[in-house]
């Protein structure tokens, strides 16, 4: 047993019989309906919103990475660059874990070093860059980098702070509530996978104390469960407001819509690596001696063949933008160089033909249910567009649970993913997605579809390790003319943020389309 462990313990047995040095007046509980169901409590094994959403209401990272994607101090108070590969934080003294531990450099050494070295790299888009993390006293850590790292502080924002006494913990004993101990604004109570999370306000939360004694984050991925549960009074805010539920909101009066916008890419990967591809087939259903996807023009015949407008008009009711690139014009990245590529279907055909498809092929569309805005209805839309130019489509989608480690790890031929670009640049999207998959530079780690341009990989070297904002620019737009001049991926759209809510709660919406208890307020 550590010291910090029987340190711990003492203090745990203490914290039986103390009076909390500060309690919040009021005992409000507070539930809210989530769109999609987290896989997991683990807050290192896997980066996805539902996930990283959840963790958040327990755990604190060092730097509290705001809804409009601001860096701000959460557990570390100030930071500085010693020199271009050396990051200094000065960490948040007095800090206690829910068990009334205390936290210090040890923590957050132990964590930054697990979420790094964890065998489903799951953060690897965000540790890559992390030589070391060392403790110059117990307040005060370095973070060593491998190369000069822009974005090394919305990386840490990232990562969540578990105690030190849990970095050899495996998944379940954070799913069972052993290892769920963090300094955040709420504390576990209980965790039933695929239906709910309850937690307990943290009265001593060094934040000030949310507002609701009691948060349920109940996981309803069906949409009309969802919507039922906010109409029958039974939930106080649901997240992701199905489109057709809009008028029944609007016409209740203890009810309202809250609307956002959102830094979430939709779009469809394509299997661009293996020679045969397993979900493709010929027009007949026979197998094909080669994969129609690696050809660009196929590519491109398949983007012109989706009318994007309607989609996001019909089938998402105004719910979404469409999207062209990573990042919308005015962010870091945006590109002029990248050619708009319109819905045409005729073009789409005769463009399929020259590539050699006259006939077309047949394809499977994967996806999740209840991940994305209507994303089962806009894969059978994509699904019904390509077999209009020959590619004959059929469309299967699976719980998230279910999907997302799945697509990621190149198990479907055609997929739909997202990304939230909640740095506002092209480097975090492009690591995750398009760079060659590689677990030791910890790039690729999303590329399901098999990428690898070594322009690409390039590029983002230079791009990942220049911090002269003007240098970096053109290699930040570089990276999206590379990754969508060539259709590497092709782009669908970017969503809304759209919640349905109580009268008496008041919540702005995020960009990274997070649904956090603590920000959640009540109406004035």
């Amino acid at each position: 047993m550590t010291a910090k462990t029987l340190k711990r313990a003492a203090i745990a047995l203490l914290g039986m019989i103390a009076t909390p040095a500060m309690v919040a007046a009021q005992e409000t509980p507070l539930t809210i309906g989530m769109s999609t169901t987290p896989t997991t409590l683990d807050p290192h094994e896997d980066s996805s919103a539902p996930n990283n959403a959840t963790s958040r209401h327990i755990w604190d990272s060092l730097i509290n990475l705001t809804g409009a994607s601001a860096n701000k101090p959460e557990l570390a108070t100030e930071w500085k660059t010693v020199d271009p590969t050396h990051w200094e934080f000065k960490l948040r003294e007095g800090v206690k874990f829910h068990d009334g531990s205390e936290f210090n450099a040890d923590d957050v050494i132990a964590s930054l070093l697990r979420a790094r070295d964890k065998s489903s790299q799951g953060f690897a888009s965000y540790t890559r860059n992390i030589a070391n993390v060392t403790a110059k006293d117990p307040y005060t850590v370095v973070v060593e980098t491998k190369v000069p790292d822009p974005i090394l502080l919305n990386s840490v924002s990232r990562i969540r702070i578990i105690s030190a006494d849990c970095k050899d913990a495996p998944v379940q004993d954070f799913d069972n509530g052993k290892c769920a101990i963090g300094t955040g604004a709420y504390s576990f109570v209980s965790y039933s996978p695929g239906s709910n999370l309850m937690l307990k306000r943290n009265d001593n939360y060094f934040a000030d104390p949310s507002h609701w004694s009691n948060v349920t984050l109940r996981f309803l991925p069906d949409d009309g469960a969802r919507l039922a549960s906010l109409l029958s009074n039974e939930i106080d805010i649901i997240e992701t407001l199905p489109a057709d539920g809009m008028a029944r909101v609007e016409a209740t009066k203890d009810l309202q819509i809250i609307n956002g916008q959102s830094s979430r890419f939709v779009y469809l990967g394509l299997d661009v690596g293996r020679d045969v591809s397993p979900f493709v087939k010929a027009a007949d259903g026979s197998d094909l001696d080669k994969n129609p996807l690696k050809d660009e023009r196929v590519r491109r015949a398949m983007l012109m063949s989706i009318n994007r407008p309607a989609i996001v008009d019909r089938v998402m009711q105004k719910n979404g933008t469409v999207a062209a690139q990573f990042v919308a014009e005015g962010y870091a990245g945006n590109s002029k160089k990248v050619e708009n590529v319109s819905y045409d279907a005729a073009a789409a055909k005769a463009i399929l033909a020259e590539a050699g498809y006259p006939d077309g092929f047949s394809l499977t569309l994967h996806g999740p249910s209840g991940r994305y805005v209507k994303d089962a209805e806009v894969l059978q839309a994509v699904g019904q567009m390509f077999t209009r130019i020959g590619i004959n489509s059929k469309v299967e989608v699976l719980p998230w649970a279910m999907y997302s480690e799945a697509y990621s790890k190149g198990t479907y031929s055609t997929y739909l993913g997202s990304w939230g670009v909640n740095t506002g640049e092209t480097t975090n999207p492009t690591v995750a997605l398009v760079a060659t998959r590689d677990e030791k530079k910890g790039t690729g780690r999303y590329n399901g579809g098999g990428v690898s341009d070594h322009r690409i990989d390039e590029v983002l070297a230079k791009a990942s390790s220049t911090l002269d904002e003007a240098e970096r620019a053109p290699l930040l737009e570089e990276l999206s003319a590379l990754t969508f001049n060539n259709l590497w991926l092709l782009p669908m759209h970017f969503e809304n943020v759209v919640l349905g809510a109580k009268k008496t709660v008041s919540y702005t919406p995020r960009g990274d389309k997070y649904t956090l208890a603590y920000e959640v307020k009540p109406a004035n």
